[in-house]
This record gives structure tokens, C-alpha cells and sequence, in this order.
């Protein structure tokens, strides 16, 4: 028998879990400009957009209880439901106003008042903007830690490591049995082999000097010489310095696929990856257009698409300088694109672009770069979202060249493969 309060019943925001939300409104709150390709600004971030999406999570998402959803609309059979709009729509208020309070989102002030008190009773009024809200990196850090618990549940990942190779050091975990101590090695003593070691020479000296003798060392004494030592062995963890590349050229939003919005999602996991379990890592941020610039962490999120061309070259020249000021184990770039390289920046800074085909000259002037990454020691690892028969090529190319990999994905898999490949270092070993 069930019992139930009539006094206090709560209310519907005690069963939304806002975290669950949040995650469910990713796409918006990442938006790359898929919902107007060939806008430039942010007419995804108005409220009225955040209030659709919430309506649809409410119904289609699973954040709120089935029972709680039909309290909200009422009975079916009620002809006047005024009610139950009215209630709907306080609800999704009160979500949004509880986002900006638990700093997800902030959202600007109601200007409304303000300008009608200033411009007077009877002056025409122009016309308001709508009202926009802007992600927080608050929120930013939330969905990449979200992307990762996702895509490592995915592959079965409950734990992970810290870029594992085949060589073995004297490092701090213990993996394997001991080893005697040779000049170089951390001195990492294993106490009770060393010991041992110790007593089994001395037991192999009383042994062969059997005559009775008063010059024996003292009972309970245990004399350790050099070459007694014992030292752990533990795996040899590498540092490591990568520069993720994202295309942002306008291609990546067209076609009926949003191909951005899923690579700044891994580019977020990718990030709290680092953070939490290779504090010693470096991760920078390129995008490459038109041209190439590096951005900040805390604005990938909020990065749209951009220009038409892709200039490939110039993105890894700016990656290759990048890494070329990093002194890690390891140096790496991780590309993720869609299209042909079709843009060059020429020595007097103008671009010269092509987007017809792949030019010879793009494409020559492109593997010289690669190549150019190859003898400063970086690898280079592309994540391809297309599968042109030209594209496989030029691609099968570069990673010829760099001696890397290339790997044919999509924007549902994409983060699997990246993911992988970043904790996977045991392709390489690190003398």
C-alpha cells in the first residue's frame, strides 16, 4: 500500500535531473551553425531556441517522469487546456532560470522597461532583438567530462592508463619482477630482493671457506654491496604534446550533416581527458579555414564554422611551430577534416584558393609541409569524415609521409577512433 502527503506534493523541478538536461541540450548549447549554414551569426543561441529544445527534452528525452509529464498536461479528454500550457510553459521558465542560476548558461538582462521608459509614451520604439544566452565554461567543461564518460563507456573503458609503451623503466608502478641495478637506472631499491641477494652471497662465501674460522662477519649482520642491488621495474610513461587540428571550413556543416558540432564534442572529451588523468600532457587548439589560428581551450565550445577553403598547409605550419616550442616524449597532431586541402597562403600573405579538384600545386605544397613535420619528429594522425576517392588518397599519402595513421570515420564514430588512438601508444616505443 502506497501512502502520499497531500500537504506538500512537490513540484515538477524536484524530478528533472538538470545535469541529464544539460547534456541532452549538447547539440544546442555546441551549435556550430548547422541550423542556418549560410548564416554567420548566433540565431541558435536565443531563448526561444533554448525553449524549444528543453520542450523537446521534456517530452522526447526522458529527463522528467512519465507521471510527472501527465500531471503537467492533465487529462486528454479536457477540452479547455489553457491550464496546462500555463504550467508547461512556467516549468521551462523556471529550468531556465535555474540553468543561469547553477551557472550554466547566462542570459542578458530584460532591457524591455528600460527602453520604453527612455523613448517615452507615443515615440516609435524600434524593434527588440531576440533575447540570446550564452554558454558558460561552466557548462563547456561539464559536456566534455560527460563526452568522455560516454565515449570511454562505449568502449568498455572503465579505467585507463597513462600512454603505456613496451619499454620497461624504473618508474613509480610496479609491473614487472625486479632487475639488477646498472648505472642509469633510477635507484628504486626492492628491499627484499636486495636483501636476499645479500644473504645468498654471504651463505656462497661461508660455504666455500668451510675450515673453521673466527673472522666470520657477525651473526645477525648482512654486509650489501653493489652488486647486491635490486631495483623495481615499472612502465615507461611518456609525456606527450599534441596540437588538434580542426577543419572549420564552411563544408563542414553542409550536405545534410553536421560533421563540427561532433568534432568539438571529442575535442572537449579529448581536452578533459588531459586534464584528469595526463596532467603532464599538453593539449593546443588550431582551426584552419581560409587560414589557421590558434584559439584557447575555454573557446572551442563556442567556435563556429568559418570561411569556405581549407588550407591545410597553413594549419599544420601554425601546429608544427607549436609543437616545435614543446619538449615532451612525444609530439603529435591530430587532424580532423572532411574536405580536399583547396587554399595556400603564398609568401606576400594573399590566399590562393581552388576548390575545383585537387590542385597539384595545393597539394605538392601541403606534403612539403608534412614532410617538414616528419623531420622535426611530429606524427601526424588524420580523422577523415569524407570518402572521396581522391581524398583517400591524398590522405593515404600524408600518412605515408609522416609515418602516422589515417582513419576513415564518421561523426558517430569519431570520437571512439580519437579516444583510442590518444590512450594507444603502444605503436611506439620511447627509448
Amino acid at each position: 500500500m502506497k501512502y502520499r502527503y497531500t500537504r506538500f506534493t512537490g513540484d515538477a523541478l524536484d524530478d528533472l535531473d538538470l545535469e541529464d538536461l544539460v547534456a541532452r541540450l549538447s547539440d544546442l548549447l555546441l551549435s556550430s551553425g548547422f541550423g542556418n549554414p549560410y548564416a554567420m551569426d548566433d540565431e541558435d543561441r536565443t531563448l526561444q531556441a533554448l525553449h524549444d529544445a528543453i520542450l523537446d527534452a521534456l517530452f522526447n528525452g526522458g529527463v522528467l517522469p512519465e507521471e510527472t509529464i501527465e500531471q503537467l498536461l492533465g487529462d486528454p479528454a479536457d477540452a479547455d487546456q489553457a491550464d496546462a500550457r500555463s504550467k508547461l510553459e512556467e516549468l521551462i521558465q523556471q529550468i531556465i532560470e535555474r540553468m543561469g542560476q547553477e551557472g550554466y548558461i547566462t542570459t542578458p538582462p530584460d532591457l524591455k522597461a528600460e527602453r520604453e521608459r527612455r523613448s517615452g509614451v507615443g515615440r516609435a520604439q524600434p524593434p527588440l532583438a531576440p533575447a540570446k544566452f550564452e554558454v558558460t565554461d561552466k557548462a563547456l567543461d561539464f559536456l566534455g567530462y560527460r563526452a568522455l564518460r560516454d565515449l570511454l563507456g562505449s568502449l568498455g573503458k572503465s579505467s585507463f592508463g597513462r600512454h603505456d609503451t613496451r619499454e620497461q623503466a624504473t618508474g613509480i608502478e610496479t609491473t614487472g619482477a625486479p632487475k639488477r641495478y646498472e648505472f642509469g637506472d633510477t635507484l628504486n631499491l626492492d628491499p627484499a630482493s636486495t636483501l636476499l641477494n645479500a644473504f645468498q652471497r654471504e651463505a656462497r662465501a661461508q660455504h666455500e671457506h668451510a675450515a673453521p674460522s673466527t673472522k666470520h662477519p657477525a651473526r645477525g649482520r648482512i654486509n650489501v654491496t653493489y652488486e647486491d642491488l635490486m631495483v623495481v621495474q615499472g612502465e615507461y610513461q611518456s609525456s606527450c604534446a599534441t596540437v588538434l587540428m580542426l577543419d572549420c571550413s564552411h563544408s563542414m556543416i553542409l550536405y545534410g550533416e553536421d560533421r563540427f558540432t561532433p568534432a568539438k564534442r571529442v575535442a572537449l572529451a579529448l581536452a578533459q581527458l588531459i586534464k584528469t588523468q595526463y596532467p603532464g600532457d599538453a593539449l593546443k587548439v588550431v582551426l584552419f579555414h581560409d587560414s589557421a589560428e590558434e584559439i584557447p581551450l575555454a573557446e572551442l565550445g563556442r567556435v563556429r564554422v568559418g570561411p569556405y577553403y581549407t588550407n591545410t598547409r597553413e594549419g599544420l605550419r601554425l601546429a608544427r611551430r607549436i609543437l616545435d616550442r614543446q619538449r615532451k616524449d612525444m609530439r603529435q597532431i591530430i587532424m580532423i577534416t572532411d574536405g580536399k586541402p583547396s587554399a595556400l597562403t603564398q609568401p606576400d600573405g594573399r590566399i590562393y584558393k581552388n576548390a575545383f579538384g585537387l590542385d597539384p600545386f595545393i597539394v605538392a605544397e601541403t606534403c612539403a609541409e608534412v614532410a617538414a613535420c616528419r623531420k622535426s619528429g611530429i606524427m601526424i594522425n588524420t580523422f577523415m569524415l569524407a570518402r572521396d576517392y581522391d581524398l583517400v588518397s591524398f590522405v593515404r599519402r600524408v600518412a605515408d609521409i609522416s609515418k602516422g595513421k589515417a582513419y576513415f570515420t564518421t561523426p558517430y564514430t569519431l570520437g571512439q577512433y580519437v579516444l583510442m588512438d590518444y590512450m594507444d601508444k603502444k605503436t611506439r616505443t620511447i627509448h
